[in-house]
């Protein structure tokens, strides 16, 4: 009765503007883009939008262990068709939306005709209901990765300052300007050595983009090097929530703070839907 509740009252609160996508990717592992889509999905809620939090890797999803609760149904009951995707979401800090992934799920391109049908019509009726959805898509640059990062409105592509990082944010990026990208790229520097120092990281990187790809990438911001994140991960709480006066916290809010101002869907008539199923059948 409670979610059905929820749901009726978030269908008359709705606006038809249909929910702005962004999807958060990585070409690589370890640069902490799961913890970043955490605690920006905490303070883009706590701005007042309504957001749902989708942890879309359905092979090693984790982000229940970072936020430390215990979801009783995940993804893979909503795959199966045993439970509604409003069935399955965790109502988490600032009123998020957490949809938490699975752990040994086949590889979205593996799932069968019902599976995947089933997904995006259950992903559609999410848009339809909230103001933004953030993907937290599976580290590197596998056809699931891919198609989630084209769907969306948005792709915030997180790196560090290893030189492997910086090359897999490339190759992402390369992979969204070659199969026609139509929204927009941001690049978040995180682990960064300084302020100063993150942003020579995305000068290098979004000059590379320009001049070989032709692709403007945006600055989302960087986080410089703090040891009350690495605090908070071991402690299984968000930075912005376990210090809130934080560096690493003032860099995401800042974020949140920009991204909530100029959140907008793409131009290019088609609907999340529509993108979405044209790499999944």
């Amino acid at each position: 009765m409670k979610n059905e509740t929820l749901y009726l009252q978030r269908m008359m609160e709705a606006s038809r503007r249909p929910a702005v996508v962004l999807a958060i990717a990585s070409g690589k592992g370890g640069v902490g883009k799961t913890n970043i889509a955490a605690n920006l999905g905490i303070c883009l809620a706590a701005c007042g939008k309504r957001v749902v939090l989708f942890d879309a890797d359905m092979a090693l999803g984790n982000l229940d262990v970072i936020m430390n609760f215990t979801s009783t149904y995940n993804i893979s009951h909503v795959l199966s068709g045993q439970r509604s995707m409003e069935e399955v979401i965790h109502v988490g800090p600032e009123g998020l939306e957490i949809i938490c992934g699975a752990s040994g799920v086949e590889d979205l391109a593996n799932l069968s005709e019902f599976q995947r049908r089933r997904l995006v019509s259950e992903l559609t009726k999410l848009q339809e209901q909230n103001d933004a959805i953030i993907i937290d898509t599976a580290a590197g640059i596998s056809k699931s990765v891919v198609a989630f990062s084209l769907a969306s409105d948005h792709v915030l592509v997180v790196t560090t300052p290893e030189a492997t990082a910086i090359t897999d944010a490339y190759a992402m990026i390369k992979v969204l300007v070659g199969n026609s990208f139509g929204g927009r790229i941001s690049l978040i520097v995180n682990m960064a050595e300084s302020i100063v120092a993150g942003k020579k990281i995305y000068q290098q990187i979004a000059s590379v983009a320009w001049r070989f790809l032709g692709a403007k990438v945006d600055c989302a911001g960087v986080i410089a090097w703090d040891e009350r994140l690495r605090r908070s991960v071991r402690m299984r709480k968000p930075v912005v929530l376990a210090y809130p006066k934080s560096s690493a916290s003032a860099s995401i809010a800042a974020l949140a703070t920009k991204l909530s101002r100029g959140m907008a869907v793409r131009t290019d008539n088609e609907s999340f839907l529509k993108r979405i199923a044209n790499w999944f059948f």
